[in-house]
């Protein structure tokens, strides 16, 4: 099934609902980071992530911005409750200045997570050696150039 067949209006929120979001239409995708970082700031051996349309996303509350530096030298913010200290969102912008055109969700933060399943898996070269990729799964040794 195609993300398309399995949406209907989908949200969700940080622990305490102080942060809460709602997708107006279908995801683009989802993906498993499977960065140092992510591995680090999930405490899992992956981060999972669903991309949407930045004008499809809204929420409400206001979000802590937390500043990242990546191996690259980029940093990136993190949007966070400000109470629970959850990590709901992201942009795809590494500035401020410039309104994303995708928004990256927590996946793990949305009220149902039985439709997500990752469709690419980014910074391989960090993967667990125990974590098995499906076939027809989309595999990057690092972060992909088109994203």
């Amino acid at each position: 099934m195609s993300s398309e067949d399995l949406f209907e209006s989908r949200g969700g929120g940080c622990a305490c609902k102080g942060l809460k979001f709602v997708l107006g239409a279908a995801p683009l995708g989802a993906y498993a980071c499977h960065c140092t970082d992510c591995q680090t700031l999930s405490g899992s051996a992956f981060g999972l992530a669903v991309v949407v349309r930045a004008a499809a996303f809204s929420v409400t509350g206001a979000p802590r911005l937390i500043p990242r530096r990546l191996g690259s030298g980029a940093t990136v913010f993190r949007k966070v409750c400000p109470d629970c200290n959850v990590w709901v969102y992201g942009g795809s912008r590494l500035d401020l200045a410039t309104p994303p055109e995708l928004v990256v969700v927590r996946a793990g933060t949305f009220d149902d997570t039985s439709w997500i399943r990752p469709q690419a898996h980014y910074w391989t070269r960090s993967k667990l050696p125990w974590v098995e990729i499906y076939p027809g799964e989309q595999i990057f040794e690092t972060q992909p150039a088109s994203f």
